[in-house]
């Protein structure tokens, strides 16, 4: 498991390129049959990549369970949200079987013991890409189609950010303790996938951004408004930021991008917003 650490504001100003993408940056999430995840002290939140190909894999493969958490399995004192990003696959709760398409949502809550990843066809591996924040009760393990996300279109194609903000795991659609996770389609021609620019110092988030075509990237924004800094990224490839970091992007191409949250409330529109011309 790879841990990053928490970052003060200040210190963050003199990062170089090279130490902003080591600390935040999640750069290799899919790796056949291995659990890839990435612990970061920012409100506990836990990044895993799995791409089941030749093999089942559990969602402990590869994680000293004890040493990292201090429980007896993963999920004992968390909950999890995930999306399959790649061909059809299953997940298998506590002997449950949970069956996932291209861009498909599964909730599990609080206290699911085993948790099995597999692909429908070795050529065309599922991909899923998994939040876990700390949990404090269980509510109900549920999956989740396009259909069934609270849709909030926003953006004009005027500024380049015409987009719908699909609303998964999220208090108008399912209760959980602190993770919110959603996925937002930009249109083609739109680029910006949040301006103005905001941070919420209540709650930190991950981006997960897919979609983007194979010779495309995306900047994405971080920092403080007034220091602002960027990352380059490519697809499905993840990064953090902290409660005191914007985070917004513009990519050379439209593009796809999920995001997670978890932190002291779940209120989506709870943002202290930046007007675009006071960014530095």
């Amino acid at each position: 498991m790879d841990i990053r650490y928490s970052c003060h504001p200040n210190d963050f100003k003199r990062y170089t390129t090279e130490e902003t993408r080591r600390e935040f940056l999640i750069e290799t999430l899919f790796v056949p049959d291995t659990v890839q995840a990435y612990y970061s002290h920012v409100d506990r939140m836990v990044t895993l990549g799995i791409m089941p190909v030749a093999r089942q894999v559990s969602i402990d493969d590869g994680i000293d369970i004890w040493k990292n958490f201090g429980t007896e399995y993963f999920l004992e004192r968390r909950e999890c949200g995930m999306f399959n990003v790649g061909g059809e696959g299953s997940v298998t709760v506590d002997g449950k079987v949970y069956e996932l398409g291209y861009k498909d949502c599964l909730y599990i809550t609080m206290g699911a013991r085993e948790v099995l990843f597999s692909s429908k066809d070795a050529d065309k591996p599922a991909k899923f890409y998994l939040v876990s924040a700390p949990a404090h009760t269980s509510y109900e393990t549920r999956l989740l189609k396009l259909e069934d996300a609270a849709k909030r279109p926003c953006g004009d194609m005027k500024t380049s950010n015409e987009r719908v903000i699909n609303q998964f795991i999220h208090p108008s659609v399912l209760k959980t303790c602190q993770l919110s996770m959603g996925m937002t389609v930009l249109a083609p021609g739109s680029v910006w996938n949040t301006m103005p620019a905001h941070t919420h110092e209540r709650r930190m988030e991950i981006y997960f951004y897919f979609e983007v075509p194979e010779d495309q990237v995306v900047f994405h924004m971080m920092g403080q408004g007034q220091e602002t800094r960027h990352i380059v990224m490519q697809n499905e490839q993840a990064v953090i930021s902290p409660s005191w970091s914007i985070h917004a992007g513009a990519g050379t191409s439209n593009y796809t991008f999920i995001w997670a949250m978890g932190g002291e409330n779940q209120a989506f529109d709870d943002m202290d917003n930046i007007p675009t011309t006071a960014l530095r």
